[in-house]
C-alpha cells in the first residue's frame, strides 16, 4: 500500500472519519456514554461515508446530532421506511443528510451513514445512549466499550439489507487511520472502592477525600485490538434500591414520558441447596469455526479460544451429577454431535465424550447455529429431566433472529446458558438467547476465565428452581405501577434484578411514600424483598430512568425488523417515536438544507475501514470452502501442543526415571497444567483409580504412593481420591470455584466408607502430601 497526502484505505481512498472520542458518566450502576465521530473530506469530490461499529445491545440510544459549519442539527427518530426514503430523497436534491440505524439482523451493530460530505466539509455526528452495568461474581460493576467488530458470517442466499453486507474494508491496526479517546467520570454514594481497567488509563483521580467519585481517561495509542473495559468497585453493593425519575412537562401525563417512572433493583437472598439435584438433561453446544481458532484475548501467551473451550467442557463433564443424561454438539457451517441423542451419564460414556473433547478442531467452517438447534430442540424431553442447554460461542453470526424466534419458540422446554467468546462477541446473540430461556449469560474476555464463568452457569443449572415470583407495590390511592419489565419468572443466586414501571395516576404530596415487594418461593420456604421509598420524583435532563425502561419494553416486544408480529411492531413504533430511544423498526435522520446552494457533482462512496485482529479470519467470514484454511491453522498449533507434551515428558522424567512413557497415554494434547490432567483422570461417580497418570499429577513415583497406604481395609481408589481431593486444595484452593463440584462428588463417594476409616485415610494422606490444609474439607 502506498501511502499519499495521509493515511488511506487498501484501495488508496483517503478516509473521511478522522477522529472517535467518547465521554462516559457512570452513575451508580447506570452509564451514560457520548461518542463523537469527526469526519473531514479532504478529497476534491463530494463523499457519501458508512462506518459501521458495535453497541452493546442493552444500549438505549436516544441522540443523534450533527454539526456542521458551527451549526447543530438535531435528528428526529422516524420510521424505518420513512427515514430511508427521506435520507434517499436529501441526497437526490443535493442536501447533506445523516442517519443512524442497528443493523436488519443484529441488535448490537450500528450505521452511520453521511451523505454529500462537500469536498473541505467537516463534520461532527454525536450519538448518546445509557446503559445498566451488568454485574460481576465478585462485586464489580462492568462496563464495555466495544472496539471490535468481528466479521459476522454471512448466510448463503441471506438478504442484503444488513449494514454489514457493505464490505467494509479491513486494514491493519497499524494503518488504522482514524484516533480514539475516552474521558470518563464515576458517581457513587456508596463509595469507590476501586476502579480496573483491560487498557492502560492515565492515573486515576479522586477529587474528594471521600471517593465518592472519580475521573478516568484513557492513555494516548489506543489500538483497536480489544474492547474498552473498567470494572468498578463500590464499598456497598446489595442494598435494593428505588428510584423515581420526573416525566416531562411537554408530555401528557398518561404517556411513558409524561408520568413519573421507577427504577426498582433488588438483591434477592436465596440459600444454597445442598446437595445438588441429580437430574436433568445437560446439552454443551460448541462452536467450532474457523474463528475458535484465534486466541481467547490479544494479549501475549493468550489460550487459544477452542483450547480453553475443551478445557472447559472437560471441567463440565466431570462435574456432572451420576444419573443425569448428557450430549455434546460442535457446530460451524454443519454440525454433529457425540451422541445420536443424550445418553444416561455413566463411567463409559464419560470417557466416550472427553476422548472426542480432546479431538476437537476448529475446523467446521462458518457459524451457523440454527440447525443444531433445531435438532437439539426436535428430539423430546426426557422425563423428569429438565433440559439444560450450554452455548459456547465467539457470536459470528448474521441470522440473528431467526435464532432468537426459534430459541423463543422452545422456550418452555428447556433453559439456556450462553457463553460469549473472545472480543466482539455478538451481545444481541448471547444475551437475548438467555433472557428468552430463563437462564443467564456470561462474556469472556480480556483474562477472564471461561472455566470460572462456565461452572458458575453449571452451580445455577444444578440449584432448585425459584417458585411462585410475584412483584407487589402497595402506593397510595389513586396511583397504580403499570410494569415496563417483563414478568419475572426465574431468580438465580447472587443474581440482581433491575426492573421499570411507569407511575400512573396523581403523584400525593411530597412526604408520601410507597412500597414494592418482591415473592418467591424456594424449597417450600417463603422469602420477601421489601423496598420503601419517597414518592417525591427526582428531575434528570436525560431521562434515563425513562429511556432504560424503553429499552426494557423493546428487549421484550422487538424481535427484530422482518420478526416482530405486526401488533407488537405498532406499540415498539408508539413507545420509540415517544422517547426518542432507537429501535429496530426506526432510525434517526437528519437533513441539512440550511445551505446557500445544493451541493453538485458526483457523489462517491466511501466505506470506513475497520481493524483487522488475529481472531478475524477468512475461516470465519464466508461459507464452507473456507474449512481447509481452518484447517491449515492448525499446523503451527500442532506443533506447539507437541513441544507442550515434549516438555511435560522431561518434567516426569525429573521427578520418576522410570515413569518413561506414561505420558502417552495419560496426558492430553491440549492440557498442559497439572490441574487439567487430574481432572480428566476422575472417574464419573467422583472416584479417581491409583495409576500412573495420578502419580505424574502428585509428583511423587507410583511405588511411594503404594507404600504410603498401610490401611488393609481400604482400597486403592479410596486412597487416591483422598490424595486427589487433598492435592487441589493444597495446589489450587484460589481455583475452588472451578472445581467444587467434582470435588463435592467425590467427596461423598470417600463418604461410603465408615468414618473411621476416612478420618485414618485423612490424616495419613496429610502426612504423605506433607499438606498444612485441615481433615474437616471431607466433612468429618
Amino acid at each position: 500500500m502506498v501511502l499519499i497526502g495521509g493515511l488511506l484505505t487498501r484501495h488508496e481512498e483517503p478516509v473521511p472519519l478522522k477522529s472517535i472520542s467518547v465521554s462516559v458518566s457512570i452513575c451508580e450502576f447506570v452509564a451514560g456514554v457520548s461518542s463523537t465521530l469527526n469526519y473531514e473530506n479532504q478529497e476534491k469530490v463530494s463523499v457519501e461515508a458508512f462506518f459501521v461499529f458495535p453497541m452493546d445491545e442493552d444500549s438505549a440510544v436516544y441522540t443523534f446530532e450533527a454539526v456542521v459549519d458551527g451549526k447543530r442539527i438535531l435528528a428526529e427518530i422516524q420510521d424505518r421506511f420513512m427515514a430511508t426514503a427521506m435520507y434517499e430523497n436529501a441526497l437526490t436534491q443535493g442536501y447533506q443528510a445523516f442517519m443512524l440505524e442497528e443493523d436488519m439482523y443484529s441488535k448490537d451493530v450500528f450505521c452511520c451513514s453521511v451523505g454529500y460530505l462537500a469536498p473541505g466539509a467537516k463534520v461532527a455526528l454525536t450519538l448518546r445512549y445509557v446503559q445498566e452495568l451488568p454485574l460481576e461474581a465478585d462485586g464489580a460493576l462492568r462496563f464495555v466499550l466495544p472496539a471490535v467488530l468481528n466479521p459476522r458470517y454471512q448466510l448463503s442466499g441471506s438478504s442484503g439489507a444488513s449494514c454489514l453486507n457493505m464490505k467494509t474494508p479491513v486494514v491493519a491496526l497499524s494503518e488504522l487511520p482514524y484516533t480514539f479517546s475516552l474521558v470518563g467520570s464515576i458517581h457513587s454514594q456508596r463509595g469507590i472502592e476501586k476502579i480496573q481497567s483491560n487498557s492502560a488509563l492515565n492515573p486515576i483521580e479522586f477529587p474528594g477525600d471521600d471517593r465518592t467519585s472519580a475521573e478516568i481517561s484513557l492513555a494516548d495509542g489506543h489500538k483497536f485490538d480489544r474492547d474498552v473495559e473498567l470494572l468498578i468497585y463500590y464499598k456497598e453493593l446489595h442494598t435494593p434500591s428505588v428510584s423515581v425519575e420526573l416525566g416531562k412537562s411537554s408530555s401528557r401525563p398518561d404517556t411513558l414520558m409524561g408520568a413519573p417512572s421507577a427504577m426498582v433493583c433488588f438483591y434477592p437472598h436465596i440459600p444454597e441447596a445442598q446437595p445438588p439435584i441429580t437430574c436433568g438433561e445437560f446439552v454443551f453446544l460448541m462452536d467450532r469455526s474457523g474463528s475458535m481458532q484465534g486466541p481467547l484475548n490479544n494479549y501475549d501467551r493468550s489460550q487459544l479460544r477452542i483450547d480453553a473451550a475443551k478445557e472447559t467442557l472437560i471441567l463440565l463433564l466431570k462435574s456432572l451429577p451420576l444419573g443425569c443424561y448428557f450430549n455434546v454438539y460442535g457446530f460451524g457451517s454443519t454440525y454433529e454431535s457425540f451422541f445420536k441423542k443424550s445418553v444416561e451419564y455413566t463411567q463409559e460414556t464419560m470417557e466416550e465424550a472427553v476422548k472426542r473433547v480432546k479431538l476437537m478442531r476448529a475446523n467446521l467452517g462458518g457459524t451457523e447455529i440454527l440447525e443444531p438447534l433445531q435438532s437439539i430442540y426436535s428430539a423430546r424431553p426426557i422425563p423428569g429431566h429438565p433440559r439444560q442447554l450450554f452455548l459456547f460461542t465467539d457470536g459470528d453470526v448474521i441470522d440473528t433472529y431467526y435464532v432468537l424466534r426459534e430459541v423463543q419458540r422452545n422456550s418452555i422446554d428447556h433453559r439456556c446458558f450462553s457463553f460469549g467468546i473472545g472480543e466482539g462477541a455478538s451481545t444481541s446473540l448471547v444475551k437475548k438467547i438467555a433472557r428468552l430461556s430463563g437462564g443467564t449469560y456470561e462474556f469472556i474476555t480480556g483474562k477472564d476465565r471461561i472455566q470460572t464463568k462456565a461452572l458458575r452457569s453449571l452451580k445455577r443449572s444444578l440449584q432448585p428452581v425459584v417458585e411462585d415470583v410475584s412483584l407487589s407495590w402497595n402506593l397510595p390511592p389513586g396511583l397504580s405501577a403499570k410494569m415496563l419489565t417483563q414478568e419475572q419468572t426465574v431468580i438465580f443466586q447472587g443474581q440482581r434484578l433491575i426492573l421499570y414501571a411507569q407511575l400512573v395516576g396523581a403523584m400525593p404530596p411530597s412526604e408520601a411514600t410507597g412500597e414494592v415487594c418482591l415473592k418467591y418461593k424456594f424449597q417450600g420456604k417463603n422469602f420477601e424483598n421489601k423496598v420503601t421509598f419517597s414518592l417525591q420524583p427526582k428531575f434528570e435532563v436525560n431521562l434515563t430512568v425513562h429511556r432504560l425502561g424503553a429499552k426494557s419494553f423493546f428487549q421484550i416486544k422487538d424481535m427484530g425488523f422482518n420478526d416482530t408480529p405486526a401488533k407488537d411492531k405498532k406499540d415498539i413504533l408508539q413507545m420509540s417515536m415517544e422517547s426518542g430511544v432507537l429501535s429496530s423498526h426506526t432510525s434517526f435522520i437528519a437533513i441539512n438544507k440550511d445551505t446557500n446552494r445544493a451541493v453538485q457533482g458526483p457523489l462517491v462512496r466511501r466505506d470506513i475501514p475497520r481493524p483487522m485482529l488475529l481472531a478475524a479470519t477468512d475461516s470465519n467470514m464466508h461459507s464452507t470452502k473456507n474449512r481447509v484454511n481452518s484447517q491449515d491453522f492448525w499446523s503451527g498449533s500442532q506443533k506447539k501442543d507437541l513441544a507442550f507434551k515434549n516438555t511435560s515428558h522431561k518434567k516426569a522424567k525429573a521427578h520418576s526415571p522410570a515413569d518413561k512413557s506414561k505420558l502417552d497415554t495419560h496426558h492430553s494434547d491440549f492440557g498442559e497444567t497439572q490441574l487439567v490432567q487430574l481432572i480428566s483422570l476422575q472417574r464419573a461417580d467422583g472416584s479417581w483409580n491409583l495409576n500412573e497418570g495420578l502419580a505424574i499429577v502428585l509428583e511423587r513415583s507410583l511405588s511411594d504412593i503404594e507404600a504410603a497406604l498401610t490401611i488393609k481395609e481400604v482400597d486403592s481408589s479410596s486412597w487416591a481420591t483422598v490424595l486427589a481431593v487433598l492435592w487441589l486444595h493444597t495446589n489450587h484452593r484460589d481455583m475452588k470455584c472451578e472445581w467444587e463440584l467434582l470435588e463435592r462428588k467425590a467427596v461423598t463417594w470417600i463418604h461410603t466408607l465408615e468414618d473411621s476409616i476416612v478420618q485414618e485415610l485423612v490424616g495419613a494422606a496429610i502426612a504423605f502430601l506433607e499438606s498444612s490444609v485441615e481433615p474437616d474439607i471431607f466433612e468429618l
